[in-house]
């Protein structure tokens, strides 16, 4: 007997503004079913007590999830000042109080301090493993946690809005950053208790709240037969690295998982585009996506005048 398929081949990215009280995992069953989808993983967990840009790979787009997951965020935030949890967030037990409200012109002045490379530790509540076990379950059961710190990049923050009981901030940051150890971090230098008490991710690579959308309005573009129109190619997780142009015999060889032989002229102007990066834990710095007639075919690395293919697209 033959197995039947679980769903269709749809190959792309959603950009889910996903809402509060639903996990990522629950984010991307929803839109997985709504779509039809035979494959589905997301780039990058938002925590149930967050909303915003949740990007959903689909199909082939699965295997450009580690490109994004080391793209650039952006978060916008709410500090509620007097209270510190242990999860560092408003369902996390009470550990600390204080009467301190930090001013706006001290907050701006403490905020500056973490912007750029820094080293934070991790909240106890994350899902760090420790001994093979993930750090927010040994917290939750009420023990202490050791997180070595970790050298993260903070590229910008500012205030928005703030009043005496709370202050928003707009942050971009690099992988790895956690917002709830920068709310520890920044409460602590400036001799207060404070906690999230609203968090909203804006931006996750190319993918903004502005091109994302609600659960509804794909339900809602299904409905109409335009699904299509809500989903975005696969290289969009692939935009700031070198594009190579091939033509159909190497398209050919490329999906065979052949290497293919370039013109000098080719690399050397590939070489003026690469960058140091490092994807998974391998090194990228020579990394190109591959295209023939609008699709990307395959992505690899160029060396010793060729490109060797380590990730082919069948979306075709």
């Amino acid at each position: 007997m033959s197995r039947r398929k679980r769903g269709q081949d749809i190959h792309g990215w959603i950009a889910l503004d996903k809402p509060l009280d639903m996990t990522s995992t629950q984010a991307v069953a929803a839109v997985r079913r709504l779509l039809g989808a035979n494959k589905a993983g997301h780039a990058g967990t938002l925590d149930p007590l967050a909303s915003g840009v949740l990007p959903i790979a689909l199909g082939e787009a699965t295997k450009t999830v580690p490109w994004l997951m080391e793209a650039e965020k952006g978060y916008q935030f709410t500090i509620a000042w007097g209270v510190s949890t242990a999860s560092q967030d408003r369902e996390g037990e009470v550990i600390a109080r204080s009467d301190a409200r930090p001013d706006p012109a001290a907050i701006a002045a403490a905020l500056a301090g973490f912007v750029g490379e820094v080293q934070q530790v991790p909240p106890q509540f994350s899902a760090i493993k420790v001994d093979g076990e993930r750090a927010y379950d040994i917290a939750r059961a009420g023990e202490t946690v050791t997180l070595q710190p970790r050298l993260v990049v903070l590229k910008m923050a500012q205030m928005l809005r703030a009043d005496k009981d709370s202050v928003t901030l707009e942050i971009r940051c690099g992988k790895g950053f956690y917002v709830r150890a920068l709310v520890r971090d920044l409460a602590a230098a400036l001799g207060a208790e404070g906690h999230v008490a609203d968090l909203r991710r804006t931006a996750v690579g190319q993918f903004t709240a502005e091109s994302s959308c609600t659960l509804d309005a794909l339900a809602e573009s299904v409905h109409k037969g335009a699904a299509s129109e809500r989903l975005y190619p696969i290289e969009t997780a692939l935009a700031d690295i070198p594009a190579l142009a091939i033509n159909g015999e190497d398209a050919f060889k490329l999906k065979q998982g052949r290497a293919v032989v370039l013109l000098p002229h080719i690399v050397e102007g590939l070489k003026g585009k690469f960058r140091p990066r490092v994807i998974a834990g391998q090194d990228a710095s020579r990394a190109v996506v591959a295209f023939h007639d609008g699709l990307a075919i395959a992505l690899g690395d160029v060396r010793a005048g060729a490109f060797q293919p380590h990730r082919v697209f069948q979306q075709f």
